[in-house]
């Protein structure tokens, strides 16, 4: 299975920030793709919507069906910064306390 990590930072301040820590080059190095700060992935923006049977982890603060796409086969999951972060490690949905 093929897992795809998107990152969007919710401000251009907060990318520079990552930036300057060194953190996107991290991110690009391990394979995830940094899109335009701001709101588009949490409503399928700029980045398209997830198709059917797709699922989905983000660590916006709303969902509601159909808004970030797919039908009734497609899963969204609600997720902590941390618990997306564990989870893009892993591949697939994961506790960030516990040792995997």
């Amino acid at each position: 299975m093929r897992i795809n990590t998107l990152i969007s930072p919710g401000s251009h301040s907060i990318f520079q920030q990552a930036e300057n820590e060194g953190l996107i080059k991290i991110f690009l190095d391990a394979g995830c793709k940094i899109i335009y700060p701001g709101c588009n992935a949490c409503f399928g923006g700029s980045i398209g919507l997830l198709g059917k049977g797709m699922s989905g982890l983000t660590t916006t603060n709303r969902n509601f069906e159909g808004r970030m796409g797919g039908d009734e086969t497609t899963n969204v999951y609600l997720a902590s910064p941390a618990t997306a972060a564990a989870s893009a490690i892993s591949g697939f949905i994961s506790d960030p306390g516990v040792n995997q």
